[in-house]
């Protein structure tokens, strides 16, 4: 009796759990768009929000999946250069001084 009262929650909840359970990587385009953007600002890899914006729509992907990513790939392929370092400490903060080593602009999927 109570499975036949609440069998529609109970299959849009489960639903809903899978959706979020699920993982994987991000399409291969909206991959390339990004590397693309990635390199080309690998001195400075950190997006304004318009420029997150722009890349949403380009790729179809939601805000918070662009920002993931950018997190994940600075984490895994980027070192800012001793000056750079030295700069944000002093609160340099523009990415107009110093150079980046920028590592890794292979294809990872988060």
């Amino acid at each position: 009796m109570l499975q036949k009262k609440y069998n529609g929650y109970l299959s849009n909840l489960r639903k809903e759990f899978l959706k979020k359970r699920k993982k994987g990587k991000l399409p291969k385009d909206a991959r390339l768009i990004l590397l693309d953007w990635w390199n080309a600002h690998c001195r400075w890899p950190y997006p304004t929000e318009e420029e997150k914006g722009k890349l949403a729509e380009k790729t179809g992907l939601e805000q918070k999946q662009i920002n993931n990513w950018f997190i994940n790939q600075r984490k895994r392929h980027w070192k800012p250069s001793e000056d750079v370092r030295f700069a944000l400490m002093e609160g340099v903060s523009d990415g107009s001084s110093g150079t980046m080593l920028c590592f890794g602009s292979g294809t990872t999927g988060t």
